[in-house]
């Protein structure tokens, strides 16, 4: 301990020095970092936000993001058995940009998005936003949890139904190893969203009169 406490003054300075460096060294790999995260590309379009931040009741939620997975898919020149996308809607949903690996990952994203927006609710019940414009509530009984929770997530299990057997037929013909990650996340998730409608009450079917 001593010795140490007793450096010269050379030491001293080139102690000093070191620390700088170090220093110096930290704050370009933090900016270098923060050049990246910025630069990193979005994933829905500027449209897409403006519709996200709209839907915030949890079945239209769900519904929207299905929509903007379905999108990709077709981007990427994968059939998942949904709605063809019309290029006029490009002025309500923005033009998609991008590769077949941007695509891939996107998907990966979104649905990663779906499932925390579902899991969030389902911690923080009193938190869900019920739509006053709903058409569906028209002369009818306001919804709650109860009601549009288990939709959602019914709805987006069948969604990703529809989404495991192409992915599934994607992977063999997947070199690329980013893009096979993307698919084998994908389709994990698409296994957990099914398991998931198996927590949910019975559903209750209505009596036809």
């Amino acid at each position: 301990m001593k010795l140490f406490r007793s450096c010269s003054t050379l030491s001293l300075v080139t102690r000093h020095l070191s620390l700088v460096t170090k220093v110096a060294v930290v704050l370009v790999t933090c900016h270098l970092s923060l050049v990246t995260a910025f630069a990193q590309r979005d994933y829905f379009t500027p449209e897409e936000v403006e519709l996200i931040r709209d839907a915030q009741q949890i079945d239209q939620r769900i519904d929207l993001l299905v929509k903007l997975i379905d999108r990709r898919f077709s981007a990427a020149g994968i059939d998942v058995g949904a709605a063809k996308v019309i290029s006029k809607d490009s002025d309500t949903w923005g033009s998609l940009t991008g590769s077949r690996s941007d695509y891939l990952l996107d998907i990966k994203r979104i649905m990663q998005k779906a499932i925390d927006d579902i899991d969030n609710l389902s911690e923080r019940p009193d938190s869900m936003v019920i739509d006053p414009n709903d058409p569906q509530k028209k002369d009818k009984k306001p919804k709650g949890f109860g009601d549009l929770f288990p939709k959602a997530v019914r709805s987006l299990a069948a969604a990703a139904t529809r989404w495991k057997p192409p992915l599934t037929t994607a992977l063999p013909a997947t070199k690329d190893e980013k893009d096979r990650g993307s698919i084998l996340d994908s389709i994990d998730m698409c296994d957990e969203i099914i398991a998931s409608v198996a927590k949910l009450p019975a559903e209750v079917k209505k009596e036809k009169h």
